[in-house]
């Protein structure tokens, strides 16, 4: 992530992807500045690769920053395809080593030259860093299309011994540029890998979910970025509860960075100034840019518990689908967070196990047998379009598209009076009803609650958080089934239909779906009883009918609420209970709402956050619902 500027009298692009432990061990520091800092010694060597820097040009004269990193022995006469990684992180020899360790170990032993640039701007590239560059609108401009374009030009005529194909893949703002290579793709470029790229940052990644701001990601991100622009500064909370922290802001919004920092931060103003789904946010959004045509082989890789940008990949699989005419889009989906297919074994998430190495699987049978096929043209590619690990069976499930359409039927899991879940619908019964107050909002972890950018926090793991203590508070409302006397298996798509009401004029509405574990001794003592998230989101009120022009909720009507809670691959086991948590605040992970409706919820003052009674209904014309997608249902609650 890195600061927002304004650049020649234009305003930057917001990109802001975060890392907190790559951002530990990354300073961010300038073009000129980095450049010493990048230059591998003469000796470069890890394991049995030996680097060495090149300057790449471009068409406009700037010369880009690249190391590049060839096996001494196994390819030493052999004609090589590249890999290449286009990044404005760096890559630092320490970082490398870790890298050849993890997320290039199998690549490695396959034998790929690879190629790791730095981007426009960045470290040892000259030219001009521009956030999210615009995609270029003439033959005169360059973007990252262009750069990634001459870059594979040079490289295929001036390196030795290359077999003239290459490959492109990348994490975050790594699989966003390697998104951008197929805009106009060099003859060359015979297959990506687009990791965990964001889509739209108002919709459904990094900073917004459906509108509803995203409050202690963006607040941290801002101060620790942009309070020194060459290194990470994590903010200082003088050891409080985060929760507390937030919570008893003296000033609005718009003006905490003032406040407590003495001066504005761009980005943190960029999201005061643009609440609503303006020009600002819509130019990012990734797949307006992307061809409506399929050239390139795209595997598209997206994690279940990505607590960054899971929406990203999603989307941009679904967007490429309908130019996909000669089966060029894949995609697979596993049991990991943000970047966790590119770590170490994956063989557990938080306290869950996940019965195999999920993460060495990806590398070695999925992305290097890809890679493997198209730049060697080696090997037979035996790769579904949709590979999913299923978890609760914690096996991988062979897809003909995403979501599937056979062999699954979509049906509504309806919410009750006295709590119950089931598949079907009641006549009649009243309304859920809770109490939603500002001043005591339900926290999104227990507490307390640590800042996101230290070596000891849990961040990437929180979406494997117990929800059993929240359904506890009287501010959240609870319905489940009874223990389940077979598996159930939802695959696909998850939405929840919701009607409420609110004695105010705004709400926010987060809906859970949780798998309740029974107290079982022969579990392990962390998964006895524990409520685990299985799909979930936030929709703020406001912006029921239009993004772009957010509108009062009515006082005391019912509302109907269509909220993507995305997609799931998941077995409710026998014994287990299927559960449904509704509630009006997640906090600090999303700012309050003031409950009664204000222009602009930054600039909203102490005085603007009432409490609010909110109902659900559940019965008649009104039955609340979650749809899902059932897998050869058989005898359902």
């Amino acid at each position: 992530m890195l600061s927002v500027t304004r650049t020649r009298g234009r305003l930057a692009r917001l990109w802001v992807l975060a890392f907190a432990a790559f951002f530990a061990t990354v300073p961010l520091v300038s073009g000129a500045e980095g450049n010493s800092a990048m230059v591998l010694p003469a000796d470069a060597r890890i394991g049995d690769y030996i680097g060495r820097d090149v300057m790449i040009p471009m068409r406009d004269g700037v010369r880009l920053h690249a190391q590049i990193w060839r096996p001494a022995t196994a390819g030493a006469n052999k004609k090589l395809p590249m890999l290449m990684q286009r990044s404005p992180y760096g890559f630092k020899l320490e970082r490398l080593q870790n890298s050849f360790e993890n997320e290039y170990k199998e690549l490695a032993a396959e034998g790929f030259i690879f190629v790791l640039q730095d981007i426009r701007g960045r470290f040892g590239s000259e030219g001009e860093f521009v956030m999210l560059r615009p995609k270029a609108t003439s033959a005169q401009q360059i973007d990252e299309s262009t750069d990634t374009y001459d870059s594979i030009e040079w490289l295929t005529k001036s390196l030795p011994d290359n077999n003239g194909n290459v490959g492109v893949f990348g994490i975050s703002y790594g699989g966003w540029t390697a998104a951008m290579a197929t805009i106009d793709p060099h003859p060359a470029l015979k297959a990506v890998s687009v990791q965990a790229s964001p889509e739209d940052m108002f919709l459904g990644d990094d900073f917004h979910h459906n509108g509803a701001f995203r409050l202690q990601y963006g607040w941290e991100y801002s101060a620790a970025l942009e309070t020194d622009g060459r290194t990470l500064n994590p903010f200082d909370f003088g050891g409080k509860d985060v929760y507390d922290w937030y919570l008893q802001q003296p000033v609005e919004l718009a003006k905490q960075d003032r406040h407590y920092l003495k001066r504005a931060l761009p980005t943190w103003q960029n999201f005061a100034t643009h609440p609503n789904y303006d020009g600002f946010w819509k130019e990012q959004v990734t797949t307006t840019r992307l061809s409506a045509k399929v050239t390139v082989p795209n595997l598209i890789v997206a994690g279940w518990w990505d607590q960054e940008d899971f929406y990203g990949p999603l989307k941009i699989y679904e967007h490429q689908e309908k130019g996909d005419a000669r089966g060029r889009n894949f995609i697979v989906i596993g049991p990991w967070n943000h970047g966790g297919w590119a770590r170490g074994d994956g063989k557990t998430y938080g306290p869950i196990e996940l019965g195999s190495a999920t993460s060495e699987f990806f590398r070695s049978e999925v992305e290097t047998r890809w890679f493997r096929h198209w730049l060697k043209n080696e090997g037979t590619l035996d790769q579904a379009e949709a590979l999913v690990f299923q978890t609760g069976r914690n096996q991988w499930q062979r897809y003909k598209a995403w979501p599937p359409r056979e062999g699954v039927s979509r049906r509504n899991l309806y919410l009750r009076e006295g709590g119950k879940l089931s598949f079907t619908p009641a006549k009649s019964g009243e309304p859920a009803s809770f109490v939603s107050d500002p001043a005591s909002p339900v926290p999104y972890r227990e507490r307390p609650i640590a800042p996101l950018y230290t070596k000891e926090s849990t961040w990437p793991e929180w979406l494997a958080d117990d929800q059993a203590p929240f359904s506890r508070r009287a501010d959240v409302l609870s319905w489940s089934t009874e223990p389940l006397t077979e598996d159930v298996t939802i695959v696909g798509d998850v939405a929840a239909k919701l009607f409420a009401s609110t004695t105010g004029s705004d709400a926010d509405w987060v809906v859970k779906l949780i798998d309740v574990y029974p107290a079982d001794e022969a579990l392990p003592p962390a998964m006895r009883g524990r409520q685990l998230m299985i799909a979930n989101d936030v929709y703020r009120a406001r912006f029921r009918s239009s993004y772009d022009k957010p509108q009062a909720v009515p006082a005391n009507q019912v509302v109907g609420y269509e909220i993507d809670l995305h997609s799931a691959s998941h077995v409710f086991k026998k014994g287990h209970r299927i559960a449904v948590q509704v509630q009006s605040t997640w906090f600090p992970l999303i700012d309050r709402n003031p409950q009664q409706f204000v222009a602009n919820i930054f600039e909203a003052r102490p005085q603007d956050y009432v409490a609010q009674t909110h109902k659900v209904f559940q019965a008649g014309k009104y039955p609340s619902a979650i749809s899902v997608g059932l897998e050869r249902p058989g005898k359902l609650p």
